[in-house]
């Protein structure tokens, strides 16, 4: 029997039966950088039973910055080896599946053949992350995708809203022309910022992997990203998801 003992400020806050059926549920995070990283964490460390974590990278020194996998001990190791050691010392009865490889096509139907309860989409990459929507979406999985975090410093602005809704997002931008070109007008659950990017902080970058520019990025955004995917899937697991994830709908203030 699983031991739920160490949840018990969660069973406080949610009830013991909603922390057993997370045991029960099946979560898939996808990309283990900034945004990633800290929300397989949340999410192993709000109880859930079973993750599957996919991350082909490894740690460079400009990681430091912003991904919790980053220490300036293990540059060139696998992102995927260090969180699935740090969520199994979280977690020992996590059953926990890690896919050391970046996104194809391929993969993506393999990987969904498991039909996890609930994706997190934290892919930093416009080709694997199209294909991967594209997918998941025509599957009909329920799913969360992260947005752009560079180029933004205020983590008060998130909004979690429909890709259709999204704005002031280079990011956002070029995922939903895409998808439009694909026949998905909306459908699909975002977390993003409306908060204006600072423009001068585009590089171009090497095209690898699947990059042609990027953006600069402080410690805090990414994470916060992470945290605000997290929360998503663990309130829709447990049936506690807010008004405006229900409908769509912007709430107003006052």
């Amino acid at each position: 029997m699983t031991d739920i003992s160490w949840l018990s400020r969660t069973s406080l806050l949610i009830g013991e039966d909603a922390v057993i059926n997370l045991t029960t549920k099946h979560v898939l995070v996808v990309g283990m950088g900034g945004v990633g990283s800290y929300a397989a964490e949340f999410i192993c460390r709000s109880g859930i039973g079973r993750m599957t974590i996919v991350d082909g990278d490894v740690v460079d020194p400009s990681n430091r910055n912003r991904q919790l996998p980053a220490l300036a001990t293990n540059h060139g190791e696998s992102k995927a080896e260090i969180m699935r050691d740090r969520l199994m010392a979280i977690n020992p009865e996590l059953d926990l599946t890690v896919i050391k490889a970046f996104i194809n096509p391929n993969m993506v139907e393999e990987i969904l053949e498991s039909r996890p309860d609930y994706i997190i989409d934290a892919i930093d990459s416009i080709t694997p992350k199209l294909t991967f929507l594209k997918i998941a979406y025509h599957k009909k999985i329920p799913l969360v995708s992260s947005m752009g975090a560079g180029a933004k410093l205020d983590p008060t602005r998130l909004r979690v809203v429909d890709i259709s809704k999204t704005y002031n997002c280079p990011f956002a931008q070029q995922i939903r022309k895409t998808l439009r070109k694909q026949g998905i007008m909306k459908g699909i659950k975002v977390v993003f910022s409306p908060e204006f990017p600072i423009k001068e902080s585009l590089m171009m970058t090497n095209g690898s992997p699947f990059k042609k520019s990027a953006y600069g990025t402080i410690s805090y955004l990414p994470a916060t990203f992470g945290a605000v995917a997290a929360s998503v899937v663990i309130r829709n697991l447990i049936g506690r998801q807010s008004g405006d994830e229900k409908t769509g709908k912007k709430k107003i203030p006052g």
